[in-house]
């Protein structure tokens, strides 16, 4: 694995971990009124977008790093529209 690949992957692994603390606090305080539901669709809507980007480059840092935060966002706008 060349070094650009590994500090891809570091990067995918920060940015997308990053976003745990907030989902798990959400959960735990059913509560999601810090959250802005305009920025959830627009984070996610380009989340989705750089999946789909790195689906067509086969560029596996930015798949997997788009695809888990895609997920953890669906979540986090799921617990915001229950907990509305």
């Amino acid at each position: 694995m060349d070094w650009i690949t590994i500090l891809g992957s570091i990067a995918a692994a920060l940015t997308t971990l990053s976003f745990v603390p907030q989902m798990l606090r959400t959960w735990r305080t059913k509560s999601a009124t810090d959250v802005s539901f305009v920025m959830l669709i627009s984070f996610t809507t380009g989340i989705f977008l750089w999946l789909i980007y790195g689906i067509s480059l086969k560029a596996l840092p930015i798949i997997l790093a788009n695809g888990i935060t895609f997920i953890f966002q669906l979540i986090i706008l799921w617990l915001k529209i229950k907990y509305r």
